[in-house]
C-alpha cells in the first residue's frame, strides 16, 4: 500500500530580491518593495510529504521522528533568524526566491531518504503566496 505523510516547519528569515545585472529601477520595477536596500523578513511555514510503500514490519512509510531530526539539521537550523542573502552561501549568487529557496530544500532533504520515496514540499511565504516542488 502507498500513502503519504507530512510534517510541518517553520522558520523566520530575511531576503532581498535582487538582480545584480539590472539597475535599481528595473529590480524595484519587478520586485517591487522586496528588493529595497535593507531587505524584509517572512515567517516561513513548510510542509514536507513523503510518498511511498508502507513497511509491513514497522508501518511506516518514513519514520516521523527521523524526519523531524532531518528537518531540523539541514532546513530550521541553516535558515531560521538568517539573513538567506547573506548568511547561506548558496545564495549569494540565487535570487532567494521562493521558488528557489523549496528548490534548494528539496535537493538536501532528498538526499537523507532513501531513492524509492517521493518528496514534496509546499513552502509559505506567507498566508496568501507558496509554493510547491516535487522534483520535477
Amino acid at each position: 500500500m502507498i500513502a503519504t505523510i507530512s510534517r510541518k516547519g517553520y522558520f523566520s528569515a530575511a531576503h532581498r530580491l535582487y538582480n545584480n545585472n539590472w539597475d535599481y529601477k528595473k529590480n524595484i520595477e519587478t520586485f517591487g518593495k522586496c528588493a529595497h536596500l535593507n531587505y524584509h523578513g517572512h515567517n516561513y511555514k513548510y510542509i514536507v510529504s513523503i510518498t511511498g510503500e508502507i513497511d509491513p514490519e514497522t508501518g511506516f512509510i518514513f519514520n516521523l521522528q527521523k524526519l523531524k531530526y532531518i528537518l531540523y539539521d539541514e532546513i530550521e537550523k541553516l535558515f531560521d533568524h538568517k539573513n538567506i542573502n547573506l548568511d547561506i552561501k548558496e545564495f549569494s549568487s540565487i535570487n532567494p526566491t521562493i521558488e528557489n529557496i523549496v528548490i534548494f530544500m528539496w535537493s538536501k532533504i532528498k538526499k537523507k531518504i532513501s531513492s524509492n520515496l517521493d518528496l514534496k514540499i509546499t513552502l509559505y511565504e506567507t498566508e496568501n503566496n507558496f509554493v510547491e516542488y516535487d522534483g520535477k
